[in-house]
């Protein structure tokens, strides 16, 4: 039997954030036959999905973190590691702040193919982030395919002029959209465990970090506990997942507001859709992103939510999502949510609640028709990885 095509991944760190989890997503789906992943990350950190990656017979590389001034050693390391494993075929790059570097130094290497993948819309603000920029110029001319998770994300990343010669393949950041289907049993499972039980829930899950914005979302709570005052709503707490660097501010914070015992912070979950179940609307006030796969999860759930108008308008593919300002003040966002609340609370509010979402399940067949199956993403990224010419990525769309 031949070995399989090998495809390494990098990315900056290997934790349960929404691009490493798509590529997750991916790799359980591919015949490791014929295709395997070895990841790059940039930290010495046993990462989330470690034991997964050595059972389905992949690897895990470290890299230096890139400060810069270590620019020699980072090349260094990345050239020895193509030196040591001559089996990979294929570079995939969706760390592409550095990508500018280590694509060139995988061709170079013998590296049949370099691929550099859009997952971000924007940047951190300052030195960093225009560094960034810097980093990302002429980027679709250092490697041999770009992708990109949405056409916002593509054209920050690559360029107007990349796109506008073809040269970006569309690959939505696809889910396994039948886990998310709405499930009656678990959502009451859960509300029981958490302690929920006749609460409006509101849920975000997200990164503690800069861009997702956590801080409106306490604001978002804060203005929404007055409405429930006022107009005698259901109890509203608010579910966050994640973890990150901002999470002791935050809580912090929502000590300083009073409303700590309102916030549930949850941590990373392995089993995310059953957290989906248990959420009654959802909210994403990113200052960016490129396509948010949870936007894509929430809606497989049947979960109406608001989405900041500063989310690429490809997040929303059913009627279940509204965009709004994060400019004004968070009071906006928690009249639209306690307007829907009241209108669900008249009589048994869970029974209206659940209701609506087992009318919603058609919701999971949507988002499937829409393109972002994770079953059908994986057989065309195979066949990619196992054909690799122009002529024969015909089923991946090119972005103008």
């Amino acid at each position: 039997m031949d070995s399989p095509v090998i495809i390494l991944h990098v990315v900056g760190r290997l934790d349960r954030g929404g691009a490493e989890s798509r590529i997750m997503d991916l790799y359980r789906q591919m015949d490791r036959d014929k295709v395997q992943f070895y990841f790059a990350q940039h930290t010495a950190d046993r990462c989330a999905f470690a034991e997964e990656i050595e059972t389905l017979g992949g690897r895990i590389f470290t890299l230096p973190r890139f400060k810069v001034v270590n620019i020699r050693s980072y090349k260094k390391a990345w050239k020895k590691l193509f030196k040591s494993h001559p089996e990979i075929k294929m570079v995939q790059g969706h760390m592409t702040s550095t990508a500018s570097i280590y694509l060139p130094i995988a061709k170079r290497a013998g590296i049949e193919k370099t691929i550099a993948h859009a997952r971000s819309a924007g940047v951190e603000p300052g030195l960093k982030g225009w560094l960034t920029r810097l980093m990302r110029k002429n980027l679709w001319k250092k490697c041999d395919y770009c992708f990109t998770c949405s056409h916002l994300a593509g054209e920050v990343v690559f360029g107007k002029q990349a796109m506008s010669e073809g040269k970006v393949y569309l690959i939505p950041n696809a889910i396994e959209v039948e886990k998310f289907a709405f499930d009656e049993k678990i959502r009451k499972e859960l509300r029981y465990e958490l302690g929920l039980e006749g609460c409006f829930v509101l849920g975000h899950v997200g990164r503690f970090c800069g861009v997702k914005n956590h801080f409106y979302l306490l604001d978002i709570l804060e203005e929404g506990l007055a409405l429930e005052r006022k107009m005698e709503l259901p109890r509203l707490v608010l579910l966050l997942l994640g973890e990150g660097e901002l999470e002791e501010r935050v809580r912090q914070s929502a000590a300083d507001k009073g409303i700590s015992s309102r916030v549930y912070f949850l941590g990373n979950q392995k089993d995310v859709y059953r957290y989906y179940q248990a959420m009654d609307y959802f909210l994403l006030p990113s200052f960016y992103e490129g396509l948010p796969g949870t936007a894509i999860e929430a809606q497989a759930s049947g979960l109406p939510g608001i989405l900041s108008d500063t989310v690429t308008r490809e997040a929303v593919i059913t009627d279940l999502l509204k965009r709004l300002s994060i400019r004004g003040a968070a009071a906006k966002w928690a009249e639209i949510i306690a307007d829907y609340a009241a209108g669900k609370a008249d009589g048994d509010i869970e029974e209206n609640l659940i209701n609506e979402r087992r009318i919603g399940t058609g919701y999971a067949e949507q988002v499937k028709a829409a393109g972002y199956e994770v079953k059908d993403q994986a057989d065309r990224l195979q066949r990619f990885y196992l054909e690799g010419e122009e002529e024969n990525v015909r089923n991946l769309r090119i972005l103008r």
